[in-house]
């Protein structure tokens, strides 16, 4: 099987280094440090437990690819995936499928209308990973890649499951992007705002309160537009306690001055909420305050 991925961050590179044993895998993206690093030696690969192994891996600008694919998995930002949507549209075979496994909502609909709704499938995935420098990957958890069912998703999960990603079938995958949701409009903008890693978090009573209140109000619209998803209200605190060293990714995109997610997390529930008529002013909140920040910073 031959796999596209869409990015050359910390997901695409842990994604990248599971599945090259068992397929034929070219990582696309434009981080061109990155792209140097991966063309001047293996990928190295920090395990949970300090190990480290060493994985090659091709990794192209997007110009360069060529021929055509069975698979795309978009991990690129929430931001490129238009980008990512045309690259799989020029290179998927007329069976193959894309999916995404992103943050935030609205990427399947993106590589919907670039693709067809048959070619769209959504995922969630809970695995971990940080970049620790060009060519460095530091596994952040073992987590559960859940992929939407459809026709042309099981040789997949197979894959994924041999290469040693832990992954399921979900016929309502839906409710499992919306409980991911919850978490990371809860952690993600605080940890980027008050630059401190996930468990940082939990030492201030206010930043739990916060917490609670964001996962809550993404329950409440979640709920309004027909979605159960649950009792979200304490899924960021138990979270930010499993990931305590991890630096969100929201948090890394400031520190390196790049375009957050903010847009396709708190920016969608703030959208979907308003649609639905549901009060969300902690997520508007945090919202609000991200996108300062990035306007400042492009002063």
């Amino acid at each position: 099987m031959r796999i596209l991925i869409t990015g050359t961050g910390a997901m695409a590179s842990l994604f990248g280094a599971r599945l090259a044993p068992h397929a034929d895998v070219v990582l696309a993206g434009r981080w061109q440090a990155q792209l140097e690093a991966l063309a001047a030696g293996p990928l190295r690969v920090i395990e949970t437990d300090g190990r480290e192994t060493h994985r090659a891996l091709r990794a192209v600008h997007p110009d360069q690819l060529d021929g055509t694919v069975d698979a795309a998995l978009i991990l690129t930002k929430a931001p490129r995936t238009p980008e990512a949507a045309a690259i799989a549209a020029a290179h998927l075979t007329p069976g193959g499928v894309a999916i995404t496994l992103q943050n935030g909502l609205g990427n399947r609909e993106i590589l919907a209308e670039a693709l067809g709704d048959g070619q769209a499938v959504q995922g969630v995935t809970t695995q971990g990973a940080a970049m620790i420098e060009p060519g460095v990957v530091r596994v952040g958890g073992q987590g559960t890649t859940t992929l939407s069912a459809n026709p042309r998703i099981e040789p997949l999960a197979d894959l994924f499951n041999r290469a040693g990603l832990r992954t399921v079938i979900e016929d309502n995958v839906e409710r499992i992007v919306w409980r991911k949701l919850a978490v990371n409009a809860a952690i993600n903008p605080l940890a980027a705002l008050l630059r401190v890693p996930n468990g940082d978090l939990l030492r201030s009573e206010n930043t739990r309160h916060l917490m609670r209140e964001a996962a809550d109000e993404v329950g409440e619209t979640a709920a309004a537009l027909g979605i159960a998803v649950g009792d979200v209200r304490g899924l960021p605190e138990q979270v930010a306690r499993d990931t305590a060293p991890n630096r969100a990714s929201m948090l890394q995109d400031v520190e390196r001055g790049a375009q957050s997610e903010i847009e396709a997390i708190n920016g969608a529930v703030v959208k979907r909420a308003d649609r639905a008529g549901v009060h969300v002013p902690v997520n508007a909140m945090l919202y609000r305050l991200v996108r300062a920040l990035e306007e400042m910073r492009s002063d």
